[in-house]
């Protein structure tokens, strides 16, 4: 009882803190991303969606650490993105960058975003998700064969090649299905 006596007064506190819509909201939003810590936060900006999603699977946020997107989301190396051609106007790079900066791993409350912020916080911030230490780990017994020998995976950096759903930023292992080898388990 006593406990839930304090959750009670930290809940009463919180939403006192600010104003009461936009508390209750960002509250739940917290609480809810603690209950359910084993991810990391799904895209939730349409230009996000939008502008990364319309060359390649729409990266979350939460999985880099906030230097990374800094890097990544400056004007000079949008202009040559992995050998593309990335810029955008700057409203929308205003909005992209400060969606990505507030859901970085390092900002996240998501278990898996808090795994990558540990796995990145020392040394040089990675500008590819396959180059994160934790990334690398997670998929380490997987045969090359079935990635970059793989005409439908490719790479790692497709990670909706075989996490059947990482749009909802799902990576559990009982999502994934390798192309070409449904029966492989690791």
């Amino acid at each position: 009882m006593h406990m839930k006596i304090k959750s009670m007064i930290l809940l009463a506190a919180l939403l006192g803190a600010t104003g009461a819509a936009q508390a209750e909201e960002s509250v739940w939003t917290w609480l809810g991303s603690i209950w359910r810590q084993n991810e990391v936060n799904a895209v939730s900006n349409d230009a996000w969606q939008e502008e990364c999603g319309s060359c390649h699977f729409a990266y979350q946020p939460g999985l880099l650490p906030t230097q990374s997107w800094e890097k990544l989301l400056d004007e000079k190396a949008l202009a040559d993105h992995f050998g593309e051609n990335a810029e955008l106007d700057a409203d929308t790079l205003k909005e992209v960058r400060a969606f990505a900066l507030e859901n970085a791993a390092d900002k996240s409350w998501y278990k898996r975003a808090r795994k990558i912020a540990k796995a990145t916080e020392n040394g040089e911030a990675p500008l590819r998700i396959t180059e994160v230490r934790y990334i690398k780990r997670k998929h380490h017994e997987i045969p090359e064969k079935m990635i970059k020998g793989n005409k439908d995976v490719k790479s790692l950096s497709y990670c909706d090649a075989c996490h059947t759903q990482a749009k909802k930023a799902v990576f559990d292992e009982d999502t994934v299905r390798i192309p070409n080898y449904p029966d492989w388990e690791d």
